[in-house]
């Protein structure tokens, strides 16, 4: 790619876009800048990658062909604020700021533009993300494609309405943490039985690892997955009974639902 890409925001998720486009290959460390009002967080990013930082929001906007807004959604709208002369129309913006709408940025920019909005998550970090993107009515074709394609680089991505965003929230923006409480509570019952922590971690961890990969690469139904493992009158069958006793669907549809509302209100 010959475009120069700025990031505002330097956080984790920033971080980790910025490390998983770097490892694809897609930029020259040359290409990318970093801005931040944190000092530590720049030295932490030009010592780790090697990459141009700047504490002026105003300088990575003037610079940007593509620019990642990646703050806080408290925030983002004193930073567009800041930086909206600097945005032209030949600037592909593209937000991963929680639950705000492309209709409520581009208003606060002032002006249409070339946005996308996304919706990644914390295995961005890992280089296992998956992201959600949706466009406005000025994005160009190959806008999407090098939007897909730095995406792509931290993970997955799928281009979806925008009305679903408030569920991709949910399904995979959110659910890193509620994946991170099963698997802490697998360990714990496994110490409880008597295994080492640092051994319960890594079995329960591997085990939901190793399930998800079956569900994307096989390409069966959960629930047939499910019914692999299930002996007739067997100890996994029993497990299976006491979660369904216990309303464990339930509470995950709940937790799902909850997280939604809360990201349409935002």
């Amino acid at each position: 790619m010959n475009q120069k890409v700025s990031f505002i925001g330097g956080g984790n998720m920033g971080s980790a876009m910025i490390g998983g486009i770097l490892s694809a290959g897609l930029l020259a460390k040359e290409q990318i800048l970093a801005a931040d009002k944190s000092e530590k967080a720049l030295q932490k990013l030009s010592g780790q990658f090697l990459i141009r930082t700047t504490t002026d929001n105003r300088q990575a906007a003037k610079e940007a062909d593509i620019l990642f807004l990646a703050v806080k959604p408290q925030f983002v709208y004193e930073v567009i604020k800041e930086i909206a002369p600097d945005v032209s129309e030949k600037t592909l913006v593209i937000s991963i700021v929680a639950g705000q709408s492309i209709d409520a940025l581009e208003k606060a920019f002032g002006k249409q533009l070339r946005l996308i909005r996304v919706m990644p998550n914390t295995p961005a970090l890992v280089g296992e993300a998956m992201s959600a993107y949706c466009a406005s009515s000025s994005v160009l074709p190959e806008d999407l494609s090098n939007a897909a394609l730095l995406l792509n680089s931290f993970g997955k991505s799928e281009q979806v309405p925008e009305s679903m965003m408030d569920a991709v929230t949910a399904v995979s923006g959110s659910s890193p943490a509620m994946i991170f409480m099963l698997i802490e509570a697998m360990a714990d019952a496994a110490v409880l039985d008597g295994m080492p922590r640092d051994k319960a971690l890594k079995f329960a961890a591997q085990a939901v690892y190793g399930s998800a990969k079956m569900v994307l690469e096989t390409g069966k139904h959960p629930g047939q997955l499910k019914d692999m493992v299930c002996s007739p009158g067997g100890t996994t069958i029993e497990a299976v009974a006491s979660l369904e006793a216990d309303g464990f669907r339930g509470a995950v549809i709940e937790a799902q639902l909850a997280c939604a509302e809360k990201s349409r209100n935002l």
